[in-house]
């Protein structure tokens, strides 16, 4: 018997992020999952660790209908090849048709973006197009897609609304921003698309279990997977190098808004169950004529560079020794969340801590030191 619950697709559903949002998503035991993923910076393995963490979190009562709808169905491909989309959605037909999309797959590092622009734009602008266009195809107009706050560059004020004018200062953001204008204007143009674009912010930590959590092929780009790599014995030599001390924050550093991934992938299940509400792309709400909105997805607090190593050192016991080099490209001072618009619209508010974001990041690390253990 085939399931009727929605299925959603999640394009980079093994990675970091996008493991978490199909968690989250099976945990509401409302929806059924596919992944596609061309295991760039992603390993199965996490698949099937999150299948396995949804089946322990079912009640006692749980039915055997409920225990294989926290089966994932993973493709391998590329949305820079439409042959690869349109082989997902021919995957399904009828009531188990793709119901909705969840775009987490992208290119994602601020630094890298600015020295190889064309791969950038060709997997997070390209890609996108090449979705739009097989979800189109098939009758599917339902899309949660993956922001970002780089999309404001410097912002003339922090805490940042949706409002702010939108100017990155990076290729990463300039993707994003691409991005954000072509699903406006495909909602403009078609009026049964309803898209919502989350503006993410710092997702950091870990799922509690610590049975998933992000694993980064190489030298992590981010801050706080280099710190817990750096605790459990990697990348120590030269210790930590500081992006810049001259910055006008409390300490110098760079503040960005760090929110728990457990919330963050919350925020995923908040936006799709809101793609049907009509208030929510109400006239006078937004400044287009489609039903498209925008949300940021913070906790509203910022924390500087120095406080994430103040952190960690608290759970790990390590002292991470560092030096303050130069600005890094692309870097703006504080990125700090107006929140109040998602949880206003959404529901959706970060509950977790600094304090939980790093103990589950810890939990994650020191459990793997390895990471997923894939090459």
């Amino acid at each position: 018997m085939v399931s009727q619950k929605p299925r959603i697709l999640i394009p980079g559903g093994a990675g970091y992020i996008g493991s978490h949002v199909a968690l989250v998503t099976l945990l509401t035991r409302k929806y059924k999952v596919t992944v596609l993923d061309n295991f760039h910076n992603a390993f199965p393995t996490a698949v099937k660790r999150l299948e396995s963490i949804a089946i322990d979190e079912l009640p006692a009562d749980a039915s055997q209908q409920d225990k294989d709808d926290c089966k994932v169905d993973v493709f391998k491909g590329d949305l820079r090849s439409k042959d690869d989309i349109a082989k997902v959605f021919s995957s399904y037909s009828g009531e188990d048709k793709i119901w909705g999309v969840i775009l987490c797959a992208a290119l994602k590092a601020v630094g890298e973006s600015s020295e190889i622009p064309i791969d950038y734009y060709d997997v997070n602008v390209g890609g996108l197009v090449n979705l739009l266009k097989v979800m189109h195809d098939n009758d599917c107009h339902r899309l949660v897609y993956s922001s970002s706050a780089t999309v404001y560059g410097t912002p003339p004020k922090v805490p940042i609304p949706e409002s702010t004018r939108l100017a990155p200062e990076s290729v990463y953001g300039r993707t994003k921003w691409m991005s954000e204008l072509i699903i406006r204007d495909v909602c403009d143009a078609y009026p049964e698309f309803r898209a919502i674009s989350l503006r993410y912010f710092n997702p950091a930590g870990a799922h509690k279990s610590g049975k998933i959590g992000e694993d980064p092929r190489g030298k992590p780009g981010n801050l706080l997977p280099l710190l817990a790599q750096m605790a459990v014995g990697k990348y120590r030599e030269g210790g930590l190098k500081v992006f810049g001390n001259d910055y006008p924050t409390p300490d110098g550093t760079c503040v960005r808004d760090y929110i728990h991934i457990e919330d963050l992938a919350g925020g995923h299940v908040n936006a799709v169950e809101a793609l049907d509400r009509d208030d929510i792309f109400a006239q006078g709400k937004t400044e287009t004529k489609g039903k498209y909105r925008a949300y940021n997805l913070g906790k509203g607090v910022g924390m500087s560079v120095l406080n994430m190593v103040d952190a960690m050192k608290k759970v790990s016991g390590y002292e991470f020794p560092h030096t303050i080099v130069g600005r890094r490209t692309g870097d703006v001072p504080d990125l700090t969340a107006d929140p109040s618009l998602a949880e206003r619209e959404l529901g959706f508010k970060a509950k977790r801590n600094l304090d939980d974001m790093a103990q589950d990041l810890w939990r994650w690390q020191s459990g793997n030191p390895e990471g997923y253990g894939e090459q």
